[in-house]
């Protein structure tokens, strides 16, 4: 599968997990969760309220992460996408620096909000390109934002699954464990295995992620793309819109 095939792929994949929300935000940093949020919306008919940090166009808060984090407050933002440089078999983040904190040898940007969202939307979205041992790991260096929580806690929010390259992975928050549904096309189960870092289970029928229909590669090549032209000009031009030629996987 080619890069492009597989950007529209996880696209098309992140955009099944929203069906029946209502409104659905995205981060910075996040053309590819964006791209999904977009084909959802557009899957809805308009239905499905899309906010992306740092669109003019789908962006109705006049603030900044405020009012997004005031919308989580109060139940209003259905689901939401988050990623980290490592991601353990709890569903912990890691957005700090792998090492011994404070001390890291290597730090990454930050948890920012990351924590509080976690903890207050229904259906967060765990989303990494890269699956690797150094990136899903038994257990992170350092938790910018938990998984889990105690039981006597109040927590309506927490983590839905996991999109990586090359799979799909269900949580079960009362287990604190995470579930493989689905493997990419092209990609074998030993291979899944090998690049994971934590333990999981395995769904009593392992499926292939379906592949994007043509309706749904033209929305992503049109619509979407054009809407995406504002915020991430290089990825909706250089990756979304290209001419519909065959390609050598057989994908279009």
């Amino acid at each position: 599968m080619t890069g492009d095939a597989r950007t529209e792929l996880l696209i098309s994949c992140l955009a099944d997990r929203l069906a029946g929300c209502r409104h659905v935000a995205v981060g910075a940093a996040s053309p590819i969760p964006a791209a999904a949020a977009l084909l959802a919306r557009m899957s809805s008919e308009g239905r499905l309220r899309v906010s992306i940090l740092g669109s003019e166009r789908h962006n109705v808060f006049t603030d900044g992460s405020k009012e997004l984090f005031d919308c989580a407050a109060q139940g209003r933002i259905d689901a939401f996408f988050l990623g980290g440089g490592q991601i353990d078999g709890q569903a912990n983040l890691n957005l700090v620096g792998v090492g011994g904190y404070p001390r890291s040898p290597v730090r990454w940007p930050g948890s920012f909000g990351s924590a509080y969202l976690y903890h207050l939307v229904p259906r967060v979205i765990l989303f990494r390109l890269e699956h690797s041992p150094r990136v899903l790991v038994e257990r992170v260096d350092f938790i910018s934002a938990a998984g889990t929580s105690p039981a006597h806690h109040h927590r309506p929010g927490g983590p839905e699954g996991l999109i990586t390259g090359k799979a799909a992975f269900r949580f079960d928050r009362a287990l604190g464990r995470f579930t493989l549904t689905h493997r990419h096309p092209g990609v074998a189960l030993a291979d899944i295995v090998a690049a994971t870092g934590f333990a999981f289970e395995l769904a009593a029928e392992l499926a292939t992620t379906p592949v994007p229909s043509a309706a749904t590669l033209a929305m992503i090549r049109g619509p979407v793309a054009a809407d995406l032209v504002q915020i991430y000009p290089r990825f909706a031009t250089e990756i979304l819109t290209r001419p519909s030629a065959p390609r050598p996987d057989g994908l279009t």
